[in-house]
């Protein structure tokens, strides 16, 4: 069980957490495969050997995946791709930059019920600033939240650097979050509580064995995390 009297502060991922966003790339992903399956074995592969080249210059977000996209179709299409392929794959990949952020099930009424507790709720994702700016202020559930932190990667070091800012000890966060390389993991890591939540699809990125931990809880619906407070 948390350890809810000492608990402060529930932290909660964005991207399919709050709201679908990974569905919204696959779309472009499959829109990419389909143009360089005749000219590759794997097209799942080389996107994610573009993507894991790209990441330490380029990081996460919607910007970074439109360029590691366009990259793998010229690396691997060349000039079997039309200009006009080129230039429909590059819209269909900006568009993400515009993805509804609608709230996924049960998350506003949930937050909404949270209020009433006696913790402080908190946004802390990863991402591009303003693409993940902008999707929260979409989903119109920037006023449930006190604070919004926004990091290029989150690891020990940037949840340690949360519970800094917050002015707050590991064990007195609650982190809920659908990746369990993300969210969880680096959580557990620092002495944080953790609630995992799954969402449907998943980054082949943030693919991570499952875990079982004394500070971890497991739910399928968002309205679950209330039995547990």
């Amino acid at each position: 069980m948390i350890d809810l009297q000492n608990l402060r502060v529930i932290a909660f991922d964005a991207d399919d957490t709050l709201w679908d966003c990974q569905s919204h790339f696959d779309t472009v992903e499959k829109h990419l495969y389909r143009l360089i399956e005749p000219y590759c074995d794997d097209p799942a592969r080389e996107l994610f050997n573009t993507e894991s080249g790209n990441m330490a210059d380029l990081g996460y977000g919607c910007k970074a995946f439109t360029i590691s996209v366009i990259e793998t179709a010229l690396r691997v299409g060349g000039s079997h791709i039309s200009d006009v392929e080129l230039s429909e794959l590059l819209a269909h990949s900006k568009s993400l930059l515009h993805l509804p952020a609608t709230p996924l099930p049960e998350v506003e009424h949930t937050l909404q019920r949270l209020q009433a507790y006696p913790y402080r709720l908190v946004v802390f994702t990863k991402g591009e600033l303003q693409d993940q700016e902008n999707k929260l202020h979409r989903s119109r559930l920037g006023k449930y939240f006190s604070h919004v932190e926004i990091t290029s990667d989150k690891t020990e070091t940037e949840f340690q650097n949360l519970c800094e800012h917050l002015d707050i000890l590991p064990h007195q966060l609650l982190m809920v979050g659908n990746s369990l390389k993300s969210d969880i993991a680096p959580a557990l890591n620092i002495g944080a509580w953790a609630i995992h939540i799954p969402f449907h699809v998943t980054w082949q990125l943030e693919h991570f064995d499952d875990i079982e931990h004394e500070r971890l809880i497991k739910i399928t619906h968002f309205n679950e995390i209330l039995k547990h407070l």
